[in-house]
């Protein structure tokens, strides 16, 4: 397959499964300036399907490491209005938006203050795009592009031909119709989601080596996968690719210690061997071999920054996963195994969500927070059961496996 072609399939898949663009649709895509082939690809197939307007935001990473480095502290978390304005248009004009994930140089901040690196999100530009996706106010999605940097960081060489391969075969780029397959994928995982909801369990209980965490669900929570829905009923995949069922859990009730399986990319710096202590929902302690700096400054941004706003099963049927590589880029190693995040809850996740205020929301468990940080907690020696409220433990994972029906 020549690289052209490589792109343009890329480009269908992310322009008609994951953000579903529709005719007279305005389409906005955030990138950086290493991805701009597969960007301009989108904008050209999105054209193709009838978008209204196409505007591609490049960030650079490099440009943000200068103001960490050298910039005036005040200007850490400023945002540009009209990058926050941008947003805001795109969502009274009921937009679509596809956004590339991680860092396409893994590790570039590693080397400085975690506390200004935490600090320097254009805190209200990512509140503009949180809001977004957890009130589903737009069609998004997100999708990762190889660089040089990050194939080195995966392979030890900058080998973007083999991390090429293993994008494609993540979201089925290999399959003679990738479109199609897609569409048999979300069939399978809806059908998960259809069972945990039958079985409305109290908690869910991960347990493994350095593991041992019960994670409260709400009375309300209900399970999703893979598609999601836009307040006024358009259909979107969120992530490219996506292996998970997913639940908003209740942000008082997490108790116990869990050891992350897999290394954590954030904000420029690998946290490795990350483990978590809960009390009372909260986030308690953290060790970790490096970036745990890194970890407990996000922690600390907000006051339920410390809580869990997603909890997520993945099992070995995952495509992400029987690659057995760490990509580093939550995106793709977060559906490689289960998963909680800490941060912000999704309304939509219980009846009614949506249409509730961010207090209401708060008060009635869904957590509220700057920030939404996947933490990759699963794997072969991780069993997961659901709890139900009298107590009694039901399998959902063994060795890896899902066995509930």
């Amino acid at each position: 397959m020549s690289n052209r072609d490589r792109l343009e399939r890329y480009a269908q898949l992310a322009v008609e499964v994951g953000a579903n663009v529709q005719p007279g649709q305005f389409l906005l895509v955030q990138a950086y300036p290493e991805q701009a082939d597969l960007a301009r690809a989108i904008a050209a197939y999105a054209y193709k399907v009838g978008a209204r307007f196409v505007d591609v935001n490049y960030a650079d990473h490099r440009v943000r490491r200068s103001l960490i480095e050298s910039g005036p502290e005040e200007m850490l978390p400023w945002s540009p209005p009209w990058l926050v304005d941008r947003l805001d248009y795109g969502t009274a004009e009921k937009a679509a938006k596809i956004n590339f994930s991680g860092d396409p140089e893994p590790g570039l901040l590693a080397d400085l203050d975690p506390a200004r690196v935490a600090g320097s999100r254009q805190t209200e530009l990512v509140e503009a795009s949180l809001r977004q996706h957890v009130e589903e106010k737009v069609a998004w999605s997100l999708i990762g592009a190889p660089t040089e940097a990050w194939a080195k960081a995966v392979f030890g060489e900058p080998d973007i031909e083999r991390l090429w391969q293993a994008i494609e075969h993540a979201v089925r780029l290999d399959e003679p119709d990738p479109v199609a397959a897609w569409r048999e994928h979300i069939d399978r995982l809806s059908l998960r989601a259809k069972i945990l909801n039958e079985r409305r369990f109290d908690s869910i209980h991960f347990r493994g080596p350095g593991t041992d965490l019960v994670v409260g669900l709400l009375a309300d929570s209900y399970w999703h996968a893979a598609e999601s829905e836009t307040v006024w009923g358009q259909r979107f995949v969120p992530n490219l690719p996506t292996e998970e069922v997913f639940a908003t859990p209740d942000r008082l009730r997490a108790e116990g210690v869990v050891r992350s399986t897999r290394p954590l990319s954030l904000d420029g710096t690998i946290a490795r061997d990350l483990e978590l202590r809960f009390e009372g929902g909260r986030i308690v302690e953290v060790s970790a071999s490096s970036g745990a700096e890194a970890v407990r400054a996000q922690t600390l941004l907000d006051e339920n920054a410390c809580r869990l706003g997603e909890v997520s099963i993945v099992d070995s049927s995952s495509r992400v996963g029987d690659l057995d590589i760490v990509f580093f880029n939550t995106l793709f190693d977060e559906n490689a195994a289960c998963h909680i995040a800490y941060g912000r809850g999704y309304p939509a996740g219980i009846e009614g969500g949506t249409e509730l205020s961010p207090e209401e929301l708060l008060k009635h468990g869904v957590n509220a927070s700057v920030i939404h940080t996947d933490l990759m907690v699963g794997g072969p020696e991780v069993d997961v059961d659901g709890l139900t409220k009298d107590g009694e433990a039901v399998p959902v994972l063994r060795n890896n496996t899902w066995v509930l029906e």
